[in-house]
């Protein structure tokens, strides 16, 4: 058993004595397993440690010191959630020693996927699956168990299906359970966005599908495609992360326009809940409220005051950081009162009633350790309440008894509306930024040098709402101009906007080289080029070559959407050119 001060080196993986940095050998085992887990551990309650580590599969898997301690006791529930039986929950913690080179290619996948669900960078996920139950054999009197599977992919639906069929008989079978279940997995095909998965584990085979950036918005459900001879039949999840939004929203619904609000502007939240099933589902439904934008704060689905982040949180000789947290314990009410934002949710109703919705209340009213449920904010909103949504998913909704994937599918498309109408006035602003492709000139201003894109001006771009805004799109009236006005100054701006920008220069890239491939059509032959060298010196047309060799590089290693014929043009015209030069040059340029 790994108690928590056990050591812990970087990572290594593979050969006995191969370096911890993170970066595998070519042939490591376990490549296929770490295209979806890092790891899985399993966290039991010792009566001398407390938390501890009792297994990390695969077994030569490393964390630090402090990864080990924060998902130990992440792992369990706090002694104020009393949960009895088997509970899902999740956590995200920081990275250790900085970022870490996985075996596998991760930009294939990043490149094709949303950028809501690439890969985490510097945190992971842990996915946990809590057993306690009596036990008269056991010195406490309760069996308590963790199974945890870690990640840094966003797949919380899968993998919460996946800890279902795998949990139960680890409980049961232990250790040789799970070394079968890791191998299953190690045979899986790595995750390729837009492509239907078929994943077998225990006899089960899951059926996903891997959501692509080109996916219209409703699409994300997977089709039978082609495998109806497989048995057993597969079990089709309707998606990988897609949270039950209605379920998780029930006690909030009167306010999710508020509670978006503070998302888009990266408010520091707290989210006092129950359960770690309540705060973590709670706190991944809020940061996904505002797809398709990708959540650029912190957030953690569910944290404690055990945490190595926990002074950092809560130290008062700073203004709150940007982050979202879920907690349990009502100790953190007394802690974080100088925090802008506290969301206090109580019991689940029983299916079907209609759930009481929390109040609006002020800060000063949050004083005591047992805080009615409410939001607690001196925000004001700056656009109105949609009546009519509530109506439909509180009255009419629940009193017809619209199944709960019917009400969740209403109030996702309402929020992606209300995204997409406030982010569209940006992209159409950030279009008319890019140079017009007539101005892309491959030696007008230097092969290494496209035009430039136009500096982003927030108040020109506040002056086209009056006739390219939000308006135009939506029916909900309110301060718009105020809430871009706020936005400009969140992570949720920044992050956009250098996504957006990077795009745009890849783009203008792209069609710099398309633009100097299509001047070479007017070169072919070998006459041709030697006339059009005639007057540039050897030092022109090497540095010409170098360039151009480096642009082809760069292409080719972020990606650029350019045609492969493009690219191959571009080489043959580098050849075709070396080619005409004297042999003292062509020796430097193509070395033996």
């Amino acid at each position: 058993m790994d108690a928590l001060s056990g050591a812990g080196p970087r990572r290594a993986r593979g050969r006995p004595g191969a370096r911890s940095s993170g970066v595998r050998a070519p042939a490591a085992p376990w490549a296929r397993f770490s295209a979806w887990l890092e790891c899985v551990c399993v966290v039991t309650f010792d009566l001398e440690l407390g938390q501890a580590l009792e297994l990390v599969y695969p077994s030569d898997f490393r964390l630090t010191d402090k990864e080990k301690s924060s998902i130990c006791y992440l792992s369990f529930p706090d002694s104020h959630s009393g949960c009895l039986g088997d509970t899902q929950f999740s956590f995200r913690i920081r990275q250790c020693g900085g970022q870490r080179s996985p075996w596998h290619d991760d930009r294939h996948y990043d490149t094709g996927a949303p950028v809501s669900l690439q890969r985490e960078p510097a945190h992971y996920f842990g996915y946990v699956y809590f057993r306690q139950v009596k036990d008269s054999s056991v010195k406490r009197g309760y069996f308590q168990k963790s199974l945890v599977l870690v990640s840094r992919l966003p797949f919380v639906r899968l993998f919460q299906a996946l800890l279902s069929l795998i949990a139960p008989e680890y409980f049961d079978k232990l250790a040789p359970c799970l070394e079968a279940v890791c191998n299953e997995i190690d045979q899986w095909p790595a995750p390729m966005p837009g492509q239907t998965l078929n994943l077998p584990v225990m006899g089960v085979i899951l059926q996903v599908r891997i959501p692509s950036r080109v996916d219209k918005p409703e699409s994300s459900a997977p089709k039978q495609c082609g495998h109806e001879n497989l048995l057993p039949a597969p079990v089709v999840l309707s998606s990988v992360h897609e949270l039950d939004l209605f379920r998780c929203f029930q006690p909030v619904l009167a306010h999710v326009q508020t509670l978006w609000e503070l998302m888009l502007l990266g408010e520091p939240l707290v989210v006092l809940a129950p359960s770690p099933a309540m705060s973590s589902e709670m706190v991944l439904a809020l940061t996904r409220c505002l797809h398709p934008l990708k959540f650029c704060c912190d957030y953690r689905p569910y944290f404690t005051i055990h945490d190595s982040e926990f002074r950092e949180f809560t130290t008062r000789t700073q203004a709150p950081p940007n982050v979202v947290l879920g907690v349990t314990n009502p100790f953190f009410i007394k802690m974080l009162q100088h925090w802008p934002h506290i969301l206090r949710v109580g019991e689940p109703r029983m299916s079907g009633d209609l759930p009481k919705q929390v109040k609006l209340k002020k800060p000063s009213r949050l004083k005591t350790l047992d805080t009615k449920p409410g939001l607690y904010t001196a925000y004001t909103a700056h656009l109105h309440r949609d009546k009519a949504l509530l109506k439909r998913l509180l009255k009419q909704g629940l009193q017809k008894k619209r199944p709960s994937d019917m009400q969740t599918a209403l109030l996702r498309r309402h929020l992606l509306e209300l995204t997409q109408s406030f982010i569209i006035p940006l992209e159409h602003y950030m279009t008319s930024l890019m140079p017009l492709q007539k101005s892309i000139m491959p030696w007008k201003v230097g092969v290494e040098t496209p035009p430039q894109i136009r500096p982003f001006r927030q108040d020109d771009f506040l002056c086209s709402l009056e006739h390219a805004g939000p308006q135009l799109t939506c029916i909900l009236k309110g301060d718009w101009l105020g809430l871009y006005r706020r936005f400009f100054k969140s992570p949720h701006f920044d992050g956009w906007y250098r996504q957006r920008h990077k795009e745009m220069v890849q783009k203008l890239e792209a069609l710099h080289l398309e633009a100097i491939c299509e001047a070479v059509r007017g070169l072919r032959g070998k006459q041709n080029i030697e006339a059009w060298m005639k007057d540039k010196s050897e030092v022109e047309i090497v540095d010409l070559v170098l360039k151009l060799r480096e642009k082809l590089v760069w292409a080719q290693g972020h990606q650029l959407p350019v045609k492969e014929a493009t690219l191959q043009r571009a080489q043959l015209y580098i050849e075709t050119i070396i080619g005409s030069l004297p042999k003292d040059l062509q020796a430097v340029l193509c070395p033996p």
